[in-house]
């Protein structure tokens, strides 16, 4: 076949092709979005918002379980350990009883009262963890802010705070 000897111009393949790239680059940006969205709007790179969706939902779910006021679930969800009480000896560092007293409506060392509402307002990685800026009933001076380590799926006191505006 020589440069004087091409195939005739075929349309309908043209139109074919061109219509599978478009739907194709089309339905891929539409995921892309989705699942941005799904992540809860994160401004951070694209292989973290996978970890963005888990972090916000054990939040939520830790905050549910203490909004119940069941704090024996909701520490479960803290270690990531649904089974903790089978071997409470094991955590060492922060027990069920340092936790109620952080927790507990009744606690003193509780300064948010009893949680009825809780509303993340911010969620950034920072280093390997993910830090979360959460605001309890509807408070609009003091966040919390818990970090949420995606290796262990464990929760804990963040050391550093999020900027959350004026």
């Amino acid at each position: 076949m020589t440069l004087l000897d091409a195939p005739a111009y075929n349309e309908a393949r043209e139109r074919r092709n061109r219509f599978i790239v478009v739907g194709a680059l089309s339905t891929f940006c539409a995921l892309f979005i989705g699942f941005w969205i799904l992540a809860g709007w994160p401004v951070d790179w694209p292989w973290n918002w996978w970890t963005h969706m888990q972090g916000r939902a054990t939040v939520n779910t830790f905050f549910k379980d203490v909004e119940k006021n069941d704090l024996a679930a909701a520490y479960g969800v803290w270690l990531h350990d649904a089974q903790w009480q089978q071997h409470a000896g094991n955590f060492g560092n922060y027990t069920f009883d340092r936790f109620q007293e952080d927790w507990s409506s009744n606690s003193s060392q509780n300064e948010y009262g009893t949680i009825k509402s809780h509303d993340i307002v911010a969620a950034r990685m920072a280093g390997n963890v993910l830090l979360m800026g959460i605001r309890l009933n509807g408070s609009k001076s003091k966040a919390l802010f818990l970090n949420y380590d995606p290796k262990s799926h464990v929760l804990g006191f963040s050391p550093l705070e999020l900027y959350l505006g004026p």
